[in-house]
């Protein structure tokens, strides 16, 4: 039988830890959170060039 490898951790290249999966260790999910919260990451949206825009919040 043989063993897979894990796959690496996505931020270091370094092969991943079940406890901290998909990354090594805790200071690599960190780094990937605050890339999250400061939207160095995006799930790309399609827009529709048809539909008419939505109108301003008058509140924001």
């Amino acid at each position: 039988m043989s063993r897979e490898r894990p796959p690496p951790c996505p931020i270091c290249r370094r092969a991943s830890t079940q406890e901290f999966r998909p990354f090594c260790s805790q200071r690599c999910a960190d780094v990937d959170l605050g890339r999250w919260l400061n939207e160095r990451y995006a799930i790309p949206e399609e827009i529709d060039t048809d539909e008419v825009p939505p109108e301003p919040d008058p509140e924001g």
